[in-house]
């Protein structure tokens, strides 16, 4: 077990290069295996996520491995549709291939999924959109057991009580793709990784439509090929960042990055004051002479990302001002408060927000992550904490960010990996 430990005070300056998005990455690779072929894919972070998925794809019979940051996959014609407990419990994400083993092998046995706590998140948008497609679903003994003669094209409706399910939408495509007929999926996720998922099965020879709004159309074809394809950049990455920018009051440029997908962010950092400049695929982010607070409220995209709540509330933490964080997606995703308070901050919970005074300074202290995201947000924190702050459980924090620490001492903090 390690942690990480700073020692903060120092403003981050220079340039960071942004990783490939994870969360478009684990469906990409899921659905790989609707071809028997081979299908290089690109720009693929180093992450324990990733490395749990390559597992998953190995134990179901594919050949998989990761070059650098390409990973080449050979599914081949001998795959076993069991999903595996001991791999699926650790990676909630894993849940993605019930929609591509149902489409390639007609049957699936996938276990109840498992990741970080933040809350319930059941799936049963999953289970009604594959349900519409033809599929019988039972659970039983801790898998989804699904098994189909045909799939056919159907019209679903994936709403759910807190908006679209991109995972759900994500099953639902890849299981449609090789359908009879045509599906439309109505309030569909709308998602920069959906679309990406939708481009790379595009260039399987599926024919997908509409990815990036929330009217998908699929239409069915018989068979996919293999194909090369380059994953988008993360753009939570790229957000982390932006926030650690200005939280310690620096200079950050960030390289191979979508600054569209991050305007929801980008429009809460002006309005607290800092400046962003963008030109092409970088963004500059600088801190200018004071923050005021804001009030944030995550939406699905292109609202503010759930996947930002936590590092927002960092900079909200020594932000003058009352600022109210209200969480529409996840609304137990509050378990960072108290190791915030731990640190100084002032933040106390009211039903779904969080009300954040801010204060002068935090101080560094022993805290303990929860979560993948939260892990980020007490690393933010650390990184402007008086002191050293000691942060445990980052086994979190390497499910979804590549290298985090040597990318934040390339920008000057002072920061570094001890074991337990």
């Amino acid at each position: 077990m390690e942690k990480i430990v700073i020692e903060g005070g120092r403003k981050l300056r220079g340039e960071v290069n942004i990783s490939g998005s994870k969360n478009s990455a684990l469906p990409i690779l899921a659905a790989a295996i609707l071809s028997s072929d081979e299908s290089i894919i690109e720009n693929v972070p180093q992450l324990r996520d990733i490395i749990t998925m390559l597992k998953i794809l190995k134990e179901l019979g594919a050949r998989a491995h990761q070059e650098g940051h390409t990973v080449i996959i050979k599914p081949g014609n001998n795959l076993s549709p069991v999903a595996p407990y001991k791999l699926v419990s650790t990676m909630r994400a894993s849940v993605c291939l019930l929609g591509p083993l149902v489409g390639r092998l007609k049957k699936a046995e996938v276990s109840m999924p498992g990741g970080c706590i933040i809350g319930a998140r059941p799936i049963d948008l999953h289970l009604k959109g594959l349900e519409a497609l033809g599929v019988h679903i039972v659970i039983e003994h801790g898998y989804v057991k699904a098994k189909v003669k045909k799939l056919h094209g159907a019209e679903i409706y994936l709403g759910g009580p807190f908006g679209s399910s991109v995972l759900a939408t994500a099953n639902v495509m890849m299981a449609a793709v090789l359908a009879e007929g045509v599906t439309r999926i109505e309030s569909a996720a709308s998602e920069p990784e959906l679309v990406d998922l939708a481009n790379f099965l595009n260039s399987m020879g599926a024919k997908v439509r509409g990815a990036g709004s929330h009217l998908i159309e699929i239409e069915g074809v018989q068979k996919l090929h293999g194909t090369r394809y380059k994953v988008i950049p993360d753009r939570i990455e790229a957000g982390t960042f932006m926030v650690a920018s200005v939280l310690t009051r620096g200079n950050v440029r960030l390289r191979n990055m979508i600054p569209e997908h991050n305007n929801a962010l980008m429009d809460k950092l002006r309005e607290a004051g800092a400046e962003l400049e963008t030109n092409g695929s970088a963004c500059r982010v600088m801190y200018r002479n004071g923050l005021k607070p804001v009030d944030v409220t995550t939406l699905p995209y292109p609202g503010f990302p759930t996947d930002l709540q936590a590092q927002m509330m960092s900079l909200m933490t020594v932000t003058p001002g009352i600022s109210v964080i209200t969480e529409k997606i996840y609304p137990d995703r509050f378990m960072h408060i108290s190791e915030l308070n731990r640190m100084g901050s002032r933040i106390h919970l009211e039903g779904s927000s969080a009300i954040v005074a801010g204060v002068k300074k935090l101080s560094g202290a022993p805290v303990m992550a929860s979560d993948l995201r939260a892990s980020a947000a007490l690393v933010l924190a650390g990184l402007v904490a008086e002191g050293r702050a000691d942060i445990h459980r980052v086994y979190h924090l390497d499910r979804g960010y590549e290298h985090i620490e040597d990318k934040l001492e390339a920008l000057g903090a002072k920061i570094w990996r001890e074991k337990e």
